[in-house]
């Protein structure tokens, strides 16, 4: 067996530093096919120009039964995630489906609406900071990047103040780990959350509110509502996409400005430079650091390997991020690098609606948390920090630090 086939890539020792070992397939092996620990077979595909193109080919698709030969589409196959979120889910429907979905929801995430919140994402960043600035330490996961963009992605949607809690408990569930493994505590969490959701659909068809699940229940975009599954997925992916890469994104930009003092200084001393050292943290530490699944729908042939009809393909969002080829220096951080054509937010019809709001609470976390607390430091070992098992994702369980 090759050495890539033996390293577990979901696993919270390899997300550490995946860097490394995806630096050296860049250069012997930029597409290879590993297993997953549930035993899944899948290709990785780790250029920047190989995963570039990947997110935009019509050669794969997103919806696994695209890619089926007719014959198979006769034959019972079980959804790779057992999940009523998943068959109606934007994120993993092809054209025309997924144009569809998207066109009854994007109005909400546009740019000059999203500007319309800086004044509540400020404010609700400085609350935070108020609340832990007497302790003297603060983990700045659990106590600032995770409620922060999870309390604004449901006001969104409406969803009450007092379910935060459960609502993230479930959502951390779901979407931990390899997302083909189908453990009982997962499969709870997802009919848990399946259930709260339809129930909390009532409330809001009897009583509408001023909220986005109000909105979508009531669309009608070209005579086109939403269904009862799409309503249902389209909410559990708008509240999961809309915090868990953030809390990724504000974690592990925190803790790499932390290790590289020169470039956090620069920012401390200037603060418009925020937008684009946002974007270079976006490509230095990949929050999602993996594409979501592909299919492809015939044999492709990518720098002499083939993937064969059906099979599965993920681009290394995080290895095409540090393509030598591409970004000058690719490994050193430098929050002034321009251009940065950083691919994490992906590219073609799934590139990532919630992008402008993800960028703007980063923007302001960031820029507020250095504001405020000037002798911000790690309070324990790089070696000692904790990463989350995950196959698509790359971020902290905890980073504790003194203020």
């Amino acid at each position: 067996m090759n050495a890539f086939k033996q390293i577990d890539i979901v696993s919270p020792e390899f997300k550490a530093n995946p860097f490394p070992f995806f630096e050296k397939q860049r250069s012997e092996q930029p597409v290879f096919s590993t297993i997953l620990p549930d035993k899944t077979s899948v290709w990785l595909l780790t250029r920047y120009d190989d995963v570039n193109a990947l997110l935009k080919d019509t050669r794969f698709a997103k919806n696994k039964s695209d890619a089926l030969a007719p014959e198979l589409h006769k034959q019972p196959w079980i959804p790779r995630r057992f999940s009523p979120f998943a068959e109606r889910n934007m994120l993993d429907l092809d054209q025309p489906d997924h144009t569809r979905l998207r066109s009854l929801v994007h109005k909400a995430f546009t740019p000059h609406l999203i500007d319309k919140m800086r004044m509540r994402v400020q404010s609700l960043a400085d609350d935070l900071l108020e609340q832990v600035v007497r302790k003297g330490e603060m983990d700045l996961i659990c106590d600032y990047a995770l409620p922060l963009p999870l309390t604004l992605i449901t006001e969104i949607l409406g969803v009450p103040t007092a379910d935060l809690d459960k609502v993230y408990k479930w959502s951390k569930v779901i979407v931990s780990g390899n997302p083909s493994n189908n453990n009982w505590g997962r499969v709870s969490a997802i009919w848990q959350f399946n259930h709260y959701l339809r129930q909390f659909f009532k409330v809001r068809r009897a009583d509408p509110k001023d909220d986005l699940v109000s909105a979508l229940i009531q669309a009608e975009e070209a005579g086109d509502k939403l269904s009862e599954e799409e309503l249902l997925a389209m909410v559990f992916l708008i509240l999961v996409a809309g915090h868990e890469t953030t809390v990724n994104l504000i974690g592990n930009g925190t803790l790499t400005l932390l290790q590289h003092p020169e470039q956090l200084e620069n920012l401390r001393r200037d603060p418009a430079l925020i937008k684009p050292a946002v974007e270079e943290l976006l490509r230095y530490t990949s929050p999602v650091f993996m594409s979501t699944e592909r299919y492809a729908r015939e044999d492709v042939s990518i720098h002499g390997a083939t993937i064969r009809r059906g099979e599965m393909a993920f681009g290394v969002v995080g290895s095409a991020n540090r393509d030598e080829t591409v970004f000058e220096n690719s490994n050193d951080l430098a929050i002034t690098r321009n251009p940065n054509k950083h691919l994490s937010f992906g590219q073609g019809i799934h590139f990532c609606l919630g992008a402008p709001l993800a960028r703007l609470e980063a923007q302001i976390a960031i820029n507020t948390l250095l504001r405020r607390m000037p002798d911000l430091q790690l309070r324990d070992s790089i070696e000692s920090l904790r990463w989350s098992s995950s196959l698509i994702l790359r971020g902290l369980e905890s980073l504790p630090v003194k203020i």
